[in-house]
């Protein structure tokens, strides 16, 4: 701490002192080249004075080079300058060495002004000169006198003032260092100490700092730094319990709970939101609200809410495997500093399902009676009719009444067997059974149905497979119930397999046909009451629509699963998951 207060005076004592050096070697560099720029226009001037008074004979050329000299004995270089730019003499040089001036700037203007003035770097001396050239008729036209004085000794002066400038600004350094080091060591003890208490608050250690009796302003400080650690402790203490408390409800709420700002910024969520919108926990926060939701129809419904200033509830459905619904509420938050809403997502999914399959079981079972109602109806009423008296076609009509009364008979069965099985109310004896004594039966019964239709039934059953312990009534009803569907939707020539396999504390029986398949929107529903993938071909083969429903609720009620894999024309598997007793 120390070292590092030192070297900050230190540096900033010097990086001032620096400036202040610049700035005066700046001024005075300037201010010397002016005054002797100044200087040396007036003597040369004064020169220049004297070629008018004593103009040389410019035609003749040892007489012109003897007046050169003669002039450049006053310690300035005199060059005499043809029209076309020829050098005719010289004071330093010899003439027929040097090259044309006619592009020189000082040239120039005296041709075409009368004088021409510049400060530049000779090549042919190699240093800075002052120029003043004139222009002076002569015999056949005009020539330029041109003068000129080195810089030497304004360079001379500055490099002076600079050693004498840089000299004062060390011993005012070291001077500076020594009290900036003693200033250092006098006060860095009290202020690492307070830095050591600032730390120790940061990490959460608010025990008081020891004040020494100074009675300056550090002391002030030491004071009001024990009482801001007393009362951040308090506030501190109180915002970690509601946070905690905050946290605890909106964690373990199921409904997804998100917090955005007036930036359309995600201020907080919680898990239930993130798995809403398909995004990790936790990645929600501090993301623009485009970036985590994609669902148009809920953003419209939060800009609404920032907007107008007043609740939106709503509607929307997200994701899309599978999609869910949510209730969405959005309520705008407003205080002095900023304005923001509370957004809320309330999972509705398994109620919409749960409104459409009523409507549908509503539908469809209105549908099933009403077929075979109407046909037993309309067929009674021709009986009634007149048709009694006819024997052929009576007994055909009573033939047509007790198929549909059969067809009401099954469906009737199946919707109290549901309802059994659904309040389990539904008697089963469980006992130890073997695999084999549920495939048998039901296969033998298959090759009676898969004859006609020339399919080919295929039985891969495993060795050593566990018991099970179950109703064998009812499980053998299951496997008969997918053996039907099979032969029912495989093509003529089809095939059709039952396998039985061991996989963990598992027993797997699996139905795969080489059938038409069922779409892959339609493998969930299919195990709902009533629903057909084919409606037209299911009640042309006498199908209730509810020996799936019936299947599954079965296989659950004995602790298993049934699930359906299936590509549309290549077939179906259907697979019967049983714990092995």
């Amino acid at each position: 701490m120390r070292h590092r207060l030192f070297w900050k005076l230190g540096l900033t004592y010097l990086l001032l002192l620096f400036l202040a050096l610049l700035g005066v070697d700046v001024y005075a560099g300037r201010v010397l080249r002016r005054d002797y720029l100044r200087a040396a226009y007036a003597q040369l001037e004064s020169l220049a004075r004297v070629v008018e008074a004593q103009p040389p004979e410019f035609d003749r050329p040892d007489e012109l080079a003897a007046w050169a000299k003669w002039l450049g004995a006053s310690g300035a270089r005199v060059t005499v300058i043809a029209a076309d730019g020829a050098v005719l003499a010289d004071s330093a040089e010899d003439p027929r060495k040097m090259e044309n001036h006619a592009n020189r700037p000082e040239i120039q203007d005296a041709r075409a002004r009368g004088e021409g003035r510049a400060v530049r770097f000779s090549h042919t001396v190699k240093r800075e000169l002052v120029y003043l050239a004139r222009r002076y008729p002569a015999p056949g036209g005009v020539v330029v006198v041109r003068l000129a004085l080195p810089l030497a000794e304004i360079d001379a002066a500055l490099a002076d003032l600079r050693w004498r400038l840089w000299g004062a600004s060390l011993a005012l350094l070291l001077l500076g260092g020594g009290v900036s080091l003693l200033y250092s060591r006098a006060v860095s003890g009290r202020i690492e100490r307070l830095q050591e208490f600032s730390q120790r608050v940061a990490g959460g250690d608010f025990r008081p700092l020891a004040v020494e009796r100074a009675g300056d302003e550090l002391t002030d400080l030491a004071h009001s730094l024990n009482e801001s650690a007393r009362q951040l402790d308090q506030t501190i203490r109180s915002l970690t319990d509601e946070r905690n408390r905050a946290a605890a409800i909106l964690g373990s709420m199921v409904e997804g709970v998100a917090v955005v700002g007036a930036d359309e910024r995600v201020l907080f969520c919680n898990q239930a939101f993130c798995r809403a919108v398909a995004s990790e926990a936790g990645a929600c926060q501090g993301r623009p609200l485009l970036e985590v939701i994609r669902e148009p129809e809920l953003i419209r419904v939060i800009r609404r809410a920032l907007a107008a200033g007043e609740s939106a509830p709503s509607e929307v459905t997200l994701g899309a495997a599978p999609p869910r619904t949510f209730g969405v509420t959005a309520a705008p938050v407003r205080s002095e500093e900023a304005t923001g809403a509370v957004l809320v997502l309330h999972d509705i999914t398994e109620l919409r399902r749960l409104e459409r399959v009523r409507r549908d079981f509503v539908a469809n079972v209105s549908h099933e009676f009403k077929t075979p109602l109407t046909a037993i109806q309309g067929f009674a009423e021709t009986l009634l009719g007149g048709a009694l008296d006819d024997p052929k076609n009576s007994r055909r009509f009573l033939e047509i009444i007790r198929e549909h009364a059969g067809r009401l008979g099954r469906l009737t069965d199946d919707l109290m067997e549901l309802s059994l099985i659904e309040a389990g109310k539904l008697e089963m004896e469980f006992r130890s059974l073997g695999v084999a004594e549920v495939i048998e039966p039901c296969v033998e019964t298959t090759r009676l149905k898969a004859g006609p239709k020339q399919l080919t039934l295929v039985v891969e059953v495993a060795s050593d497979l566990p018991r099970l312990r179950g109703d064998l009534r009812r499980l053998q009803e299951v496997l008969q119930n997918l053996l039907d569907n099979a032969v029912q939707y495989t093509p003529a020539g089809g095939r059709i397999t039952v396998r039985a396999a061991r996989r963990d504390a598992q027993v797997v029986i699996a139905v795969s046909d080489t059938g038409i398949g069922i779409p892959r929107a339609d493998q969930e529903r299919i195990f709902e009451r009533f629903y057909r993938v084919d409606a037209a071909r299911s009640r042309e083969v006498g199908g209730t629509g509810l020996g799936l429903s019936i299947a599954r609720h079965l296989v659950e009620a004995h602790g298993g699963r049934l699930t359906v894999e299936s590509d549309i024309g290549r077939g179906s598997t259907f697979s019967v998951f049983l714990p092995a007793a």
